[in-house]
This record gives C-alpha cells, sequence and structure tokens, in this order.
C-alpha cells in the first residue's frame, strides 16, 4: 500500500531537518507546493503589465473546426482545380480516411468594406464589419484530433490539467464585479465540447479562476432563487456559520485551493441571486433587440440568446467570456466529413445574424473599444473532399482562419497566407502559441511575465513558446 508523502516528510528525507524548515517555508512562499490565496481576495481587480485598450474579451469558439477555404479564406485556384486529385506533399487524410479530390468551395466569396476583404456568403451579416475584422488567415496547430486540438486552443496544450485562456486571464487582471462570475462559459444545447470542462478549466491554479457555465435556455442558472420560506437573514446567518466552518478547516489545510474557491464561491452564488438573475432575464429587451439577435427564429434562438446575455455581462463587468457553437459530435459541430455544405450553411445561420447583433451593440454601447472577439474553431479544414462525390472536408491543421476584432485590433485586413489551394500556412505564419501571446498583449498582459509557478517552474500559458503578431495590433 503506498504511503502518503507529507510537506514534513519532504523536509526530513531530503536532510533538512529543523534548519530545513525555512527551505520548506520559502518554497510554500514561491507556490512549490501550490499558492495559498485568500478567497476573499482571489478575483480583485489587478493592474495590467502596461496600459491596454482592451479590458475584457469574447471567445466565439466554432467546436468542430470550420473550413477556412468556405469561410475567410478565398482560393480562385482550388475552383480552376476542382475534381483534380491532389498531388501535393502534404498526407492531408486524417484517422486513415481518404484524401480524395480537390473541392472547390460552394459558396460565393465577395469583397465587402472599404478594405475589400473577402468573405463567403455564409456570413452575410458579420460581412457588414468587415473592415473591423482582423483575419489571420496563417493559422497552424500541433493536432488533428479535436479533443486535443479544443486543448491546445483553449489552455495552449494537447494534455489535460492546465489552464485555459480564460482562467489565465481571469488570474492576471481579476474581475470587475465581484456579483458575478469573472469567466463565463456558455455550451451548445446539443452538448459541450470533446474534453468538456478541460476546456475552461483552471487547471493547477486555484479553482476560482476556472470557467463557470451559463446553461443554454430560459434558465442559464440553477437555483438562483432561495427556498420558499426563507428570509434573507436566515440565509446569510446560515452562510456566515457555513463561512466560520470552513475557514477553520481551511486554517489547517491551507493548499486545498478548492475548498478556498468553495468559501468564495458560496458568497458569489449569494451575491449572484439578485445581479445574475437581471442579467440572464431577456424579457426587458426590446422587440426590435430580440429581432436584431435573432431570439424569435428557431434556427438562431439559442446563439442569439447567448450572445445576448454576453453583451449584458460585459456590461456588468465580467472579464472572460467564452461562447460554443455546436456540441456533441459530427455533424452536430462544424466538424463537416459528410457533408460540409450542408453543415457550413447550418451553423453559420445559426450564429451569424447574432454575432452581428453583438458587434452592433458593442459599437453603440461603447464597449467596442474595450472588448477583445475572438472567432474560430480547433483546427480547419482540407480543401480536398473525403472520396468521390462525398461533399465533405477532413480535418486541416496545417494551415486555417482565424478572426479578432475591437479593442487594440487593426480592421479590415488578413494577416499571412496559406498556399494556392489552402492546404498550409506558409506566410507570415502563426502558431496557436502566437495567438495566446497576442491576446494577452491585447488586454495589458505579457505573456512572458505572466506566470504561475507550479512544480518547480514558472508556468505560462503560451509554454516556451509564443511571439505577439504585430501585425494584428492597431
Amino acid at each position: 500500500m503506498p504511503i502518503k508523502k507529507t510537506r514534513r516528510d519532504f523536509v526530513w528525507q531530503t536532510g533538512g531537518g529543523f534548519a530545513g524548515l525555512a527551505l520548506m517555508q520559502l518554497l510554500e512562499r514561491d507556490g512549490f507546493f501550490g499558492k495559498t490565496v485568500e478567497a476573499s481576495t482571489i478575483l480583485a481587480p489587478k493592474k495590467p503589465h502596461f496600459p491596454a485598450k482592451a479590458k475584457r474579451a469574447v471567445f466565439l469558439f466554432m467546436n468542430g473546426a470550420p473550413s477556412q477555404v468556405d469561410t475567410f479564406d478565398y482560393k480562385p485556384e482550388l475552383t480552376k482545380r476542382n475534381g483534380q486529385a491532389y498531388r501535393g506533399k502534404l498526407a492531408v487524410g486524417s484517422n486513415g480516411r481518404p484524401i480524395g479530390y480537390l473541392m472547390q468551395s460552394p459558396f460565393e466569396f465577395k469583397a465587402h468594406g472599404q478594405s475589400g476583404l473577402m468573405i463567403s456568403d455564409l456570413f452575410p451579416h458579420t460581412a457588414k464589419f468587415a473592415d473591423d475584422l482582423c483575419v489571420i488567415r496563417s493559422m497552424h496547430t500541433d493536432t488533428a484530433a479535436h479533443a486535443s486540438g479544443c486543448l491546445q486552443m483553449n489552455t495552449g496544450s494537447i494534455f489535460l490539467g492546465k489552464p485555459s485562456a480564460g482562467a489565465w486571464v481571469t488570474y492576471g487582471l481579476g474581475t470587475d464585479n465581484q456579483s458575478l462570475p469573472a469567466f463565463v462559459v456558455m455550451t451548445d444545447p446539443r452538448g459541450g465540447p470533446i474534453g468538456s470542462a478541460s476546456n475552461w478549466t483552471a487547471g493547477y491554479m486555484p479553482a476560482a479562476y476556472q470557467g463557470t457555465m451559463f446553461r443554454s435556455g430560459a434558465a442559464p442558472l440553477l437555483d438562483l432563487k432561495p427556498p420558499a420560506g426563507v428570509t434573507d437573514e436566515t440565509q446569510r446567518r446560515s452562510l456566515d456559520l457555513l463561512k466560520k466552518l470552513n475557514e477553520e478547516h481551511l486554517a489547517t489545510r491551507a493548499q486545498e485551493t478548492e475548498l478556498s474557491a468553495r468559501i468564495a464561491s458560496y458568497e458569489l452564488a449569494y451575491r449572484m441571486q439578485a445581479e445574475a438573475a437581471a442579467v440572464v432575464d431577456l424579457t426587458n429587451e426590446s422587440a426590435t433587440t430580440w429581432e436584431r439577435y435573432g431570439l424569435n427564429d428557431r434556427v438562431t434562438e439559442d446563439f442569439g440568446r447567448k450572445c445576448l446575455m454576453t453583451r449584458r455581462l460585459l456590461e456588468k463587468g465580467v472579464r472572460f467570456v467564452q461562447l460554443y457553437s455546436g456540441g456533441g459530435h459530427i455533424e452536430d459541430t462544424w466538424d463537416g466529413h459528410n457533408d460540409c455544405i450542408t453543415n457550413h450553411r447550418l451553423h453559420a445561420k445559426e450564429t451569424d445574424k447574432p454575432i452581428a447583433a453583438l458587434m452592433q451593440d458593442l459599437k453603440a454601447t461603447g464597449l467596442w473599444d474595450e472588448t477583445l472577439l475572438l472567432w474560430g474553431g480547433e483546427f480547419g479544414r482540407t480543401p480536398t473532399s473525403e472520396g468521390m462525390g462525398k461533399p465533405g472536408r477532413d480535418h486541416d491543421w496545417h494551415g486555417f482562419t482565424m478572426w479578432m476584432a475591437g479593442a487594440g485590433v487593426k480592421g479590415g485586413q488578413a494577416v499571412g497566407a496559406t498556399d494556392e489551394l489552402g492546404f498550409e500556412a506558409v506566410e507570415d505564419r502563426v502558431h496557436v502559441s502566437d495567438l495566446h501571446a497576442t491576446l494577452l498583449h491585447l488586454l495589458g498582459m505579457d505573456h512572458t511575465k505572466l506566470t504561475y509557478f507550479y512544480q518547480g517552474f514558472d508556468q505560462r500559458l503560451t509554454g516556451v513558446r509564443g511571439v505577439v503578431v504585430q501585425k494584428v495590433l492597431s
């Protein structure tokens, strides 16, 4: 039977004895055993490393991997060579699937805005904001699998257990509203991404930094109201007693960050009863607003509701919001293996109008100048079909597209490029770690200085990689 080792065992077995207690104290101070953070101050607002326009961020995650050549990466050469066998160097098939033949996009691309940015007709509403978009056409990642791809896009690593980008942002900046979660996640009613909560986890950080999931539908948060007959005074007395007992327990277990986070969560839940209930209640929004976000349309209602709640959360000072389009697997997501055409028509229609409405409102309320938007999935899709006569596209991690917009971003431009067919990033290549470095930079944080000491190392969202993509910056 394995013997559980304590910190005292560590000191004695390293030969320190009582003299080693000083070493243990230093190691504890520096976080060798995990940081100790007071529950009451863990989410307090913090100053960025340097002044920045963006104070908060929204990640519009298109779960399942949208096709770059059908959305924002126009490839006329692909149209010319439609139906030809692929003769290139890349082994583009994943999981043993056939590579198939080159397949042109069935969607029409047009130049939009003064910038002339080429956007497919899948996004007629988003295209109106072409001059605000910075389209990164040279993204690449390290994996062809959805689970590890989502993890890397969200946490910077293909391995489980690392803090998500939202957790890093919350850790670095705290939150301006102590009555709402700092980091909110809204998934698709068809299911969450593969990997589930691992995509918005706090990893080895205190658990208070993890994302709080708001559910789809009319009741995003369960049990907001106290039980019938329970007065505010009774509830407050109960919480005070529970807090006292928990803090006594925590005093002898200072490294249990889950307990510290739970203490904070009880207090947050109490404060949220009024604030969160008002945020998720959309009944006081005008009929015009409901129409703009598509809440009256079965196709756009869910994502529209999430986008409208996002606007309201941002107005209240929430730091990081992530919305998922697509849930479950294959056709319920953007994973168009069987029929990329039908698949993308559906998911684009579900999201295009609500995203445009959110952008319009951010501009109207002044939040645009303080909010950073990021759109994309875990990787892209091949310019080939999956076999003769099958209009599906396979995974492509060698080159794909994402876009950024909002505070600090130079809009109306495309950064980088894939090859003439859209397979591989060949110009101004942007790795996921570079994207994360740029995200943090736009929020006023140096990715090399935003560190968390764990297992003897200063851990980073970007690991040992990452450079800020200067062309993105305004």
